[in-house]
């Protein structure tokens, strides 16, 4: 493979003239810059863009940090930053830190030393002293969901609150009245913020008690064994709201292994919007977060940054939208809703 030295020797020439030709920059005479050219073509070089990045601190290379490649949310985010990222002329790379600190701080670390133009956050394990290291490093960054308190970022978030107040209402309007709560790790937002919204819809019903709650780690396991859990406490209870649609996956399939009818005995709501929900029989009923838009626009706003138009550091949040299906499809609903 022909390096940039070899060019500069064919075209008679030193590296810096070639490295002007290459880059574009300082002046070159037009005579100098053919014979450069010519050199270039005869010995089908290709300039090093990792080279390119160390001189001119630039790679068009962005960096996208995911807690959970396995989760099918994080897998169409992931696209949605691909798509968007090639049509502006850069590559990403994809790290999966497993929500482990250790793992994303290592990752920091490497993707520094690499000179990536900007990295995009959707982990959950972000710390200030991450977002402090990074600012000062020049490097640009966004975060989807929410960043660390205290420290101004750019957020791309979906609204977590509302989502889940949307979720117990439309339980409520199909007749539940004892609705139970399957919810995240509460270390991160989208699970808290969840958790909140499910607790101010329904904590001044006289039905309410915290007893309903129950951890299911965002999982499809974690799901059948909350879901488990949560009927041998309440056997009355006619309503579900998980807190994302794997965990509300495996709910749905405990429910059928004990023989409950859905949504005949128990009602279900899921959250996030992943094909998954449509295999199901029945299908889920899910609160639909735009997954792809918030993959889309968290990548243009950072590409935006790193070609140094100003940003503020804001929040963007994104509208939720509720998909009813077979799993609250009741064929005749209580009229009404829980009693005050």
């Amino acid at each position: 493979m022909a390096t940039i030295r070899d060019v500069a020797k064919l075209a008679g020439v030193s590296v810096a003239t070639v490295s002007r030709v290459l880059n574009k920059t300082g002046y070159v005479n037009q005579e100098t810059k053919e014979k450069v050219q010519q050199a270039i073509k005869m010995l089908h070089y290709e300039p090093n863009a990792m080279a390119k990045g160390l001189a001119g601190k630039k790679t068009e290379t962005l960096a996208l940090i995911l807690p959970d490649i396995a989760n099918p949310f994080f897998a169409e985010l992931g696209r949605a930053v691909e798509d968007v990222a090639q049509t502006y002329g850069y590559t990403v790379v994809l790290c999966n830190s497993d929500n482990d600190t250790d793992k994303e701080q290592k990752y920091i670390q490497i993707l520094k030393s690499r000179y990536v133009d900007g990295i995009l956050f959707a982990s959950h394990t972000l710390r200030t002293s991450d977002v402090v290291e990074l600012n000062k490093a020049g490097i640009p960054l966004v975060v989807l969901d929410r960043a660390p308190a205290n420290v101004p970022c750019l957020v791309v978030r979906s609204n977590n609150n509302e989502g889940a107040k949307l979720a117990v209402r439309h339980l409520l309007d199909n007749g539940c009245r004892k609705i139970g709560h399957l919810y995240g790790p509460q270390e991160t937002a989208t699970a808290k913020e969840r958790l909140v919204g499910y607790e101010e819809a329904v904590r001044h019903y006289p039905w309410y008690s915290p007893t309903l709650l129950e951890p299911g780690n965002f999982s499809i396991r974690g799901g059948m064994e909350a879901a488990e859990r949560l009927l041998a406490r309440h056997p009355d209870m006619d309503g579900i709201f998980a807190g994302n649609d794997l965990m509300a996956l495996g709910a749905l399939k405990k429910l059928q292994q004990l023989g409950v009818s859905v949504p005949g005995k128990v009602a279900l709501v899921g959250f996030d919007g992943i094909d998954l929900t449509v295999i199901t029989e029945p299908e889920i009923t899910t609160v639909a977060q735009p997954i792809y838009e918030l993959g889309a626009l968290a990548t243009r706003l950072l590409i935006k940054k790193i070609e140094g138009v100003t940003i503020d550091n804001e929040t963007y949040e994104c509208d939720v939208s509720l998909l009813a299906r077979g799993t609250t499809r009741r064929a005749n609903n209580a009229e009404g809703t829980a009693d005050d």
